[in-house]
């Protein structure tokens, strides 16, 4: 192109960068720079794209810096696209001191920071921040979609509940995002009946969202009706569908039809299977008792074995009480994961459901020598909506003393 200006060059950074050449993007950006066309905030925001593709730390505070020193920092686009930029390389305080020093915020910069908090498992930073902002901000329906998706992890149904009555009272529960939000927060939260609500629209999203409630919830066969029901309307299944689908009959045990939903994926719907798809297949024929196909399919798959597939195949040995093959798979996570607890927890528990205590003694003297530590385990309960979580015998718990007490009159010692 002989004569180029803003406009030529800030669509060739976007196009690049909407094609994922990330690389590309940022270098022509960078040719741009000793011209005499300025950039717009439209430039500026294909290059923060460009940088957040990179996974290019250097290059992000390169970027940052030239923000600064034109002064334009404070421009409400360019803020929430750093934000957004540095959430994803798990930079909190980084994005909590752009969001603290923001002139003002709009729904953007809000639905921004809560994903971030979710990102970072800051669930109760997110839903905080929510509660702070829905009285000064106009949220939309990305903002409600973000903190439903937040308190779906939380399982804190009550605030998910307000939340669906807010979205009813602003108009914004018929919105396609907001209602697969209330289906996954409303299944997640245990739920069922009320994810079940009519929607205008689905999308494969939606689809999606109604079969993995089902199938979490053991509802095997109607999560294969509602993909029946799926496919009669002509929508096409993705890979998180397939992924639905083979969760749900390794549940009800349906080993045969699983097999045939992996076969569909390459040859009917050109999907290329993934990880999570082969250790729905290895947790199906480990729980139909077929641990050694299992092993052989683990051993004839084309990607990388990665600790997920071999935590399925430990976590089948522990239902059918397998320590041969338990052990063959718990030596293979610690290679692959070798500051993993999984495989030395699993197999004394293996070993305790058959009585074989010596072992069970060996097994947890070896993880304590590998100083190898266990995660501790939280339960939590949702009171008004506020969550309490407690960990065994508590002393950290600001209400313990209280707690104890009730327990012990109600035991009457």
């Amino acid at each position: 192109m002989v004569k180029r200006n803003v406009i030529t060059w800030t669509a060739a950074i976007s196009g690049l960068v909407q094609n994922g050449l990330h690389s590309q993007s940022l270098k022509l950006f960078v040719e741009m720079q000793p011209s005499n066309i300025t950039p717009n905030s439209l430039t500026y925001l294909g290059a923060i794209s460009a940088c957040a593709g990179l996974q290019g730390m250097h290059e992000s505070a390169q970027l940052h810096g030239i923000f600064l020193k034109l002064g334009i920092q404070s421009d409400m686009f360019i803020e929430s696209a750093l934000m957004d930029m540095y959430s994803k390389f798990g930079c909190l305080e980084e994005v909590l001191r752009i969001f603290e020093c923001a002139e003002k915020l709009d729904e953007v910069s809000v639905t921004v920071i809560l994903v971030c908090f979710a990102q970072n498992c800051f669930e109760e930073e997110a839903v905080q921040m929510f509660m702070k902002m829905v009285k000064g901000v106009d949220i939309d329906p990305s903002t409600v979609s973000a903190i439903l998706g937040v308190l779906g992890i939380r399982a804190s149904h009550g605030l998910g509940t307000q939340t669906h009555c807010l979205s009813v009272k602003r108009g914004l529960d018929c919105n396609i995002y907001v209602g697969n939000g209330l289906i996954n927060m409303h299944s997640k939260c245990g739920k069922l009946e009320e994810s079940i609500r009519p929607m205008p629209f689905k999308n494969q999203v939606s689809w999606n969202s109604i079969i993995a409630a089902f199938a979490r919830h053991g509802h095997g066969m109607e999560a294969l009706e509602l993909y029946e029901q799926m496919r009669s309307e002509g929508v096409e299944p993705t890979d998180a569908i397939f992924v639905s689908l083979l969760h749900a009959c390794s549940h009800v045990g349906l080993l045969h039809k699983g097999m045939k939903f992996l076969e569909l994926m390459e040859k009917t719907h050109g999907i290329q299977p993934c990880m999570e798809h082969y250790a729905c297949i290895v947790d199906m024929l480990g729980r139909a008792g077929l641990l050694k196909e299992a092993k052989d399919f683990i051993e004839q798959l084309p990607l990388k074995r990665d600790a997920l597939i071999w935590q399925v195949l430990l976590g089948t040995c522990g239902i059918h009480g397998d320590t041969d093959m338990g052990q063959y798979a718990a030596n293979q996570l610690a290679l692959v994961e070798p500051d993993s607890p999984v495989p030395f927890v699993s197999m004394a528990n293996i070993y305790f459901s058959k009585g074989r205590w010596s072992e069970r003694a060996r097994t947890l003297k070896r993880m304590k020598e590998k100083e190898v530590m266990k995660e501790i385990g939280v339960s939590w309960i949702e009171i008004e909506q506020k969550i309490h979580k407690f960990v065994v015998a508590d002393e950290m718990y600001p209400q313990g003393d209280d707690v104890y007490s009730s327990l012990f009159l109600s035991l009457g010692t």
